[in-house]
């Protein structure tokens, strides 16, 4: 089986703090981004049973009903599994009903919605075309329609965000009862408005403190915490993501995706006169045993659950043999239960600092 991203890259307005290839909207464009999609499909899918499918952006909400129509033409091509995960991303300013109903009715069966906050003060600052009641509405006509698997996305650690602030975002996103959250602390990125700006990151304590009152709520609540930004109710993980996470194949298609097939990493270009004169590819690794096995420590323990060793070792052998692995378990770093091996709980927060370690010591 594979997973499929694929990449719409227009927008009705630009965030502040986005990095992800987009363009603004335009309905020329539109259909011709439309056909060359259609082409790359046409030219790199195999015919897979697809387990898991993700449109994502950009703002695939953005496209009119006669667009949305396109598109899910050209989705048909697949092959599809009768237990498959079909997620869209929709932004909450330009989800109407009808555009609900439509992908209802054609399949999609998990909503992914850009909040990123209930405080209006910075959805302003965010350059969000939208307000907290706006979310509320959306939802609430969200689950009239019939979608019980909703993902939210909440951002936090902006200029001048206090706890408070966290902690309120809290109670309107458990109010809104949704079984799935993704949670990011902003980040200024090259090539933003922010970072044009010169806005600076908050202070890294006051971050964390804001990271912790995210990961407790979330979890006395009943929320799982799966991944080191993601939280679920029973059932409702993203397999897409842990398609990812696991290490395992998928396509990317459109512009500015990425994908990863047989050994071939790849990514496409970000820019839109390349894609639409079908120049889609910008750059692609091809991969060693030793490149896939470090991959699969630095995807695999991002997952709180970790890495199964015996699922490991039938793949690669035994895990054990990796004097990183021994040492971060003596440091206390890692935690071996018998049965995976994951990242201690009291370092999640700066795990990146312990996926570093991995880094040239799995080389063979």
């Amino acid at each position: 089986m594979r997973s499929v991203y694929i990449h719409i890259p227009f927008c009705s307005d630009i965030c502040n703090y986005c990095d992800f290839c987009k363009v603004y909207y335009d309905s020329d464009v539109v259909s011709r981004y439309l056909d060359a999609l259609e082409f790359e499909i046409a030219k790199r899918y195999n015919g897979e049973v697809v387990s898991t499918l993700y449109i994502g952006g950009g703002t695939p909400s953005v496209l009119s009903i006669s667009e949305l129509e396109r598109l899910f033409q050209i989705i048909s091509r697949f092959n599809l599994d009768s237990f498959l995960e079909f997620t869209f991303e929709c932004n909450v300013d330009s989800l109407s009903y009808d555009k609900m109903l439509f992908l209802f009715n054609h399949g999609v069966n998990r909503i992914s919605l850009g909040v990123q906050t209930f405080n209006d003060k910075f959805l302003k600052f965010l350059n969000r075309g939208h307000c907290s009641a706006d979310v509320v509405r959306v939802v609430d006509d969200l689950k009239r329609v019939g979608f019980r698997n909703i993902s939210v996305d909440l951002m936090y650690a902006f200029p001048g965000e206090s706890v408070s602030d966290v902690s309120s975002d809290l109670d309107f996103l458990l109010r809104l009862d949704i079984p799935h959250v993704s949670t990011y602390s902003l980040m200024i990125e090259p090539h933003t408005k922010f970072f044009v700006d010169g806005a600076l990151s908050i202070d890294e304590d006051l971050d964390y403190e804001m990271y912790r009152l995210i990961c407790d709520r979330l979890r006395d609540n009943g929320y799982k915490h799966y991944e080191v930004s993601n939280f679920s109710r029973e059932g409702f993980c993203s397999r897409h993501n842990l398609t990812y996470w696991n290490n395992f194949n998928y396509y990317g298609f459109g512009c500015g995706a990425s994908g990863y097939i047989g050994n071939v990493r790849y990514d496409n270009t970000r820019s839109l006169n390349k894609y639409l004169a079908h120049d889609f590819l910008w750059h692609e690794d091809v991969l060693s045993k030793s490149d896939i096995i470090l991959n699969e420590f630095i995807l695999g323990f991002r997952k709180l659950d970790g890495i199964n060793i015996s699922s490991f070792s039938q793949k690669y052998g035994d895990i054990f043999k990796y004097d990183v692995i021994n040492r971060l378990i003596l440091e206390g770093k890692l935690i071996n239960d018998g049965c995976n091996i994951y990242i201690n709980p009291s370092y999640v927060y700066i795990s990146n600092t312990i996926l570093v370690d991995f880094i040239g010591e799995v080389y063979e």
